[in-house]
């Protein structure tokens, strides 16, 4: 599970953890600190501008990481001429986003000049930077060393929250704010480039490496549809309840959304690894691998579930007020999809890595029309608790359809089904039986977590491995052994 000269899965995981941990408090911080400085107009149009960045982003990336991660595992890869030819195609693509990106921009807002400014102020290095870290990031995650993926994540946040901070101290116009926070991802942008060129020589001039276009629409549409699918609750609920029923809905969607960073964390460290053990034809390797990986992101699911589904009103009251706690009973239900797509996340992988995409975006091809179908019938029924509800069932409908087009889908379901059954049984059962104290619910739902942990032979061997790599098993042999002798 290890790399030659990169880091094991685990310290992969913790490199990411606390990278995006510390990232993503610094980013919320700017943001709500940028709100209390711009006046609500200004802030809306930079929001406005913001969401166009984001989508522009992502196009210039068009699933192509996925695929550089792919190429770069096999056997005798010449990762420069891939990474060469994968940075070539992220300029033919970021010239492109900005084409089509901007005539958009201009089309359906051609009256309002100022949100045309604040939105070339913005994009334009937001979008070059965001690009260059991608580009850093993947390569760091190709060769698993992450601590450099963690660190650029962090020098890009740390100027953020630095030129914010500057400009409120200097009364900065708004537009130059703009120019600032897109400047603070294109700086941090070129130090990732920095990074790489300083472990490797990216040649200029070199044969293009065709494997790069080897299903790049299944990937780039699977990352669209991935893009889409958190996007339509809203839409379509803005159609069948009222404007601040889907407040309350976003409300409570907006929390475990945030938190689904962290399994998408888990998989990144997984990732490299299991396209490595499918190139290398270690097939067993791979499934073995994959599940262990399900378990591990289900774990984590289900883990910040806990809190959430146990004290959902306290924490809707405490981070929005009490105006909201009538989304604290839909905050509950929608928890349970943290623990849900951490499963179908890992699920999802396991066709990725192993040369499925094709199956994998018609899967998630059929989870939008399912969401669009069941958004729409249940809130139309049930109202918001519907919804919610029909969150579940989107998550259902993925996980069933992953699992039915995978090639080891019999070992996967006698494994994960009693999984998904022990877990998230017993955290309903718990909350019928101590409904009156959640506190007690929390300390035994994550005994439950914690037992299934020490009782499950392949984590157990997964954790024995980690820690003899890093010689604690040893360590403590040789401890035990002397305070043996010394009692002799």
């Amino acid at each position: 599970m290890k790399k030659a000269n990169g880091n094991s899965i685990a310290m992969n995981i913790l490199h990411l953890l606390y990278s995006t941990a510390l990232a993503s408090g610094l980013n919320a911080g700017a943001l709500i600190v940028l709100a209390s400085y711009l006046r609500s107009s200004n802030y809306g149009m930079f929001s406005v501008a913001l969401a166009f960045a984001m989508i522009m982003a992502y196009f210039t990336d068009a699933g192509l990481s996925k695929i550089v991660l792919r190429e770069g595992s096999k056997h005798k890869a010449d990762v420069p001429v891939i990474m060469s030819s994968y940075i070539k195609m992220r300029l033919v693509l970021l010239g492109a986003t900005f084409i089509v990106g901007f005539i958009i921009i201009n089309l359906l807002h051609s009256e309002d000049a100022m949100l045309l400014k604040t939105s070339y102020f913005l994009i334009i290095p937001f979008v070059i930077g965001v690009s260059m870290q991608s580009i850093s990031s993947t390569y760091f995650q190709l060769i698993e060393k992450m601590q450099f993926s963690g660190m650029i994540r962090i020098a890009s946040s740390l100027l953020l929250v630095l030129s914010i901070t500057i400009g409120m101290v200097f009364n900065w116009h708004p537009f130059i704010i703009y120019s600032a926070y897109g400047l603070s991802y294109l700086l941090s942008g070129l130090m990732g480039i920095f990074l790489v060129l300083k472990y490797t020589k990216i040649p200029i001039r070199c044969s293009f490496h065709k494997g790069l276009f080897n299903q790049l629409l299944s990937f780039t549409m699977t990352g669209l549809l991935f893009v889409i699918l958190p996007q339509l609750g809203p839409i379509i609920l803005e159609k069948t309840v009222s404007l601040a029923e889907v407040g309350l809905f976003a409300v409570a969607y907006r929390i475990p959304q945030a938190l689904l960073q962290l399994p998408f964390i888990v998989a990144g460290a997984f990732y490299p690894v299991l396209f490595r053990y499918y190139n290398s034809n270690q097939i067993k390797d791979h499934e073995s691998l994959n599940m262990i990986q399900m378990k591990a992101m289900g774990l984590v699911g289900m883990a910040m579930t806990v809190p959430l589904y146990y004290f959902a009103e306290p924490i809707i009251v405490l981070l929005f007020g009490a105006e909201w706690v009538s989304a604290s009973n839909l905050l509950k239900i929608i928890s349970i999809m943290l623990f849900l797509q951490g499963i179908t996340i890992a699920l999802a992988d396991g066709l990725t890595t192993r040369a499925r995409q094709t199956q994998r975006m018609i899967v998630q091809f059929v989870a939008v029309i399912g969401a669009v179908i069941f958004y729409w019938m249940l809130s139309q029924s049930f109202g918001l608790i519907g919804a919610a509800w029909a969150c579940i069932v989107i998550e259902v409908i993925a996980f069933l359809g992953f699992w039915l087009v995978s090639p080891n889908r019999v070992s996967i379901g006698k494994t994960m089904i009693p999984f998904i059954t022990i877990l998230q049984g017993s955290l309903v059962l718990w909350d019928l039986v101590f409904n009156s104290l959640p506190i007690l619910a929390a300390i035994v739902q994550y005994a439950i977590i914690v037992i299934y942990i020490l009782l499950d032979k392949q984590m157990n061997q997964s954790i024995f491995i980690y820690l003899s790599n890093k010689g604690i098993v040893q360590k403590w042999k040789i401890r035990k052994s002397e305070r043996l002798e010394d009692g002799l």
